[in-house]
């Protein structure tokens, strides 16, 4: 996907107009500049086509917790920003432990619903391991809520899982491993 990033100033230079400020005075003048930039930045995660490194091992269950992650609530353009876990149950290989946060970043570089990004980790999780057996958890702050709207700094929590963790017991266990990776109250 290709970004039109002179359609983005354009557009960036008719909201200024349209809520009274002048697009020409200092502060505001490499404005639409900075949003085409960061809106290209913020919505590249179609192009990242993250490449799994396979290793033969197996365990009873491996989880990458607390991984920091911003995105683009796509109701407002607004940035939510939080915490993913991820757990899976190997079956004959693991993939490498960084890649769980690559694949975090690339799904986080697109407007997103957070109950969507959870799914489509735990989704990647599976095809990348071949393992049916996932769980995702992901806990975010959306500025949306924050800053208009109800105005209340509380998180969201989404949590996908399918196959072994469908047994509650196994869910347990990896929320009890994830507590002290998890959010913390946003104090304001």
């Amino acid at each position: 996907m290709v970004v039109d990033k002179q359609l983005i100033k354009q557009a960036v230079r008719q909201i200024l107009l349209a809520i009274g400020e002048d697009p020409d005075r200092e502060g505001l003048r490499r404005t639409p500049d900075r949003v085409a930039n960061m809106l290209e930045e913020l919505t590249s995660g179609r192009e990242d086509n993250v490449q799994y490194t396979l290793f033969e091992g197996s365990s009873n269950m491996v989880i990458v917790a607390g991984v920091r992650f911003s995105t683009l609530c796509e109701h407002h353009l607004l940035p939510m920003f939080g915490l993913a876990h991820v757990a899976y149950v190997p079956k004959d290989h693991v993939i490498g432990a960084s890649k769980i946060p690559r694949l975090i970043i690339k799904y986080s570089k697109m407007l997103q619903l957070q109950e969507r990004f959870t799914r489509q980790v735990m989704d990647e999780i599976s095809r990348a391991t071949g393992s049916m057996d996932v769980m995702v958890l992901t806990e975010a702050y959306h500025t949306c809520m924050m800053v208009r709207g109800v105005k209340v700094p509380s998180p969201l929590v989404s949590i996908a899982y399918k196959g072994k963790f469908n047994d509650q017991s196994l869910r347990m266990e990896f929320l009890e491993y994830i507590r002290p990776f998890r959010l913390n109250k946003l104090t304001i």
